[in-house]
């Protein structure tokens, strides 16, 4: 096999958690590369999650997650600036609706606070209500955690990607790990479709595939199974009738229960359900699945707008065995695991990427931090949230910015430009919708579609007949064939 590359570290996988890992990596002297199978990076649960940063109350004590959930969300408040990132704090809230309920609230206050999670308190039924009136009026009380919040998890997952290219890691995507080099015990090596990597640390942060990249190495000791969540999203004009933050139920033993949330763009949605399955690749919506979710819903939120509900999706969370995070050393010397991270798991991600970089360290002990590591990524342009007269200079310096490509989003020509020609650029249809949100509007693309593709094909100097949606195979258009008699 021919020879790809040769790295101090190969990453596997390209979600929150191997992008984070990747950035935390750059930090270091180091060569490091991350490969990842799909053609963008955050293709898999990143890209279909609640996109809430947990407080880390609901963590069992002293479980990895617990650790790595507090951790990982006072990291966020550092990386916000740092990476541009999308996040809104705004608290959350465990509503209970009977004296039942309320107990198990005192159950996740002292809980929290053992994990280290400050600013806990119950609240009253009518702070509940001034908080989000649109909820129940049989609420009893509810779990306030102001240290909680929302994010938009792609932009994290690429910030991350972005920030780790700019300080000389390499991503390969379209990359597909084909096997894990094994001599003597040790690893040496990875076997991608692109080539072999030649290695001697490997950090498995492969999502739902974890398992079987350990496997490929001969580590056995773990199983990932997936478990399917779906969700409604509805328009912004119904924020109102919503809620303001986000709202769990209070959970039962097998389940936290189906949410009510805000977004970082003003969207709402409610779910997930949580369904374990066996087809790692089925993310199909239902109709069962809808129907226990409004109904779950309505129990916190009677009212609820359903003709502006704009779409359905569905993601799979990599529910391990143990119940908790896998994260260490495996037994093959040379592996490393970021496995079965499921929620907290985008919470989570900078803190158990620090984790890794330690051990990284313990392997590699004379790795040194890089001088001139660059922490701050450049903040981009978001036109629609530009003042009148910042956005008539943002035209009169780039006419582009004055081709609305997206209407429901505000989203133009010069953003769709610059996301496919930046670091980790889109080379799909949703990828352009990932990085810009034009697609993710009230009409989901039906106008600006055919424009995103033109861009695409202009942008890539390929036909608009091989621009992608999103995985292979997923064309948005074809030529058309003769008809008989007709010429080609």
């Amino acid at each position: 096999m021919n020879c790809l590359r040769e790295a101090d570290v190969v990453v596997v996988g390209g979600g929150i958690m191997g992008t984070a890992v990747l950035r935390e990596l750059s930090k270091y002297d180091l060569k490091s590369i991350l490969v990842e199978k799909e053609p963008d990076l955050a293709m898999g649960t990143t890209k279909a999650n609640s996109a809430i940063l947990h407080a880390g109350f609901d963590a069992p004590n002293g479980s990895m997650k617990a650790r790595m959930n507090v951790r990982g969300n006072t990291l966020y408040h550092i990386l916000e600036d740092q990476l541009d990132l999308d996040i809104k704090w705004t608290g959350s809230l465990v509503v209970a609706t009977s004296e039942e309920e309320l107990a198990t609230l005192r159950e996740l206050l002292e809980r929290g606070r053992k994990n280290g999670v400050g600013g806990l308190q119950i609240l009253s039924a009518e702070e509940v209500l001034a908080k989000e009136p649109n909820l129940t009026k049989t609420v009893t009380g509810a779990l306030w955690a102001p240290s909680a919040g929302v994010c938009w998890p792609f932009a994290a997952a690429l910030s991350f990607a972005r920030s780790a290219v700019q300080n000389g890691a390499e991503i390969f995507t379209d990359c597909r790990v084909e096997g894990i080099v094994v001599a003597d015990g040790k690893v040496t090596g990875v076997k991608t479709s692109k080539g072999l990597i030649k290695t001697g640390l490997v950090i498995n942060a492969a999502g739902l595939y974890a398992d079987e990249v350990a496997k490929m190495a001969g580590d056995e000791s773990f199983s990932i199974h997936p478990r399917k969540g779906e969700y409604i999203l509805f328009d912004k004009t119904v924020a109102d009738k919503m809620v303001n933050g986000i709202v769990f139920p209070t959970p039962n033993k097998t389940t936290k229960g189906v949410l009510v949330c805000t977004t970082t763009h003003g969207n709402t949605f409610i779910g997930p359900n949580a369904e374990d399955i066996e087809d790692k690749d089925d993310r199909a919506v239902t109709i069962t699945g809808m129907d226990r979710i409004i109904a779950s819903a309505k129990k916190l939120l009677p009212e609820i707008p359903l003709g502006a509900a704009i779409t359905e999706f569905c993601g799979l969370r990599a529910a391990s065995d143990s119940g908790d995070f896998i994260i260490g050393k495996s037994r093959v010397a040379g592996l490393l695991h970021a496995a079965g991270m499921q929620s907290p798991g985008l919470t989570a991600a900078p803190a158990v990427a620090e984790e890794l970089a330690r051990l990284v360290r313990e392997l590699l002990p004379m790795v040194h931090l890089k001088k001139g590591f660059q922490s701050i990524l450049p903040k981009k342009t978001v036109f629609h949230r530009l003042s009148r007269v910042k956005q008539a200079a943002a035209v009169q310096k780039n006419k582009l910015y004055g081709r609305v490509i997206c209407r429901c989003e505000t989203i133009t020509e010069a953003e769709i430009v610059a996301a496919i020609n930046e670091s980790c650029g889109a080379r799909t249809v949703d990828g352009v919708k990932r990085r810009t949100r034009a697609g993710m509007g009230r009409c989901q693309g039906g106008f600006c579609g055919p424009r995103v593709t033109q861009i695409l094909a202009r942008e890539l100097g390929i036909p608009v007949t091989e621009v992608l949606k999103e995985r292979a195979d997923s064309h948005m258009f074809y030529e058309k064939e003769p008809a008989a008699g007709e010429e080609a």
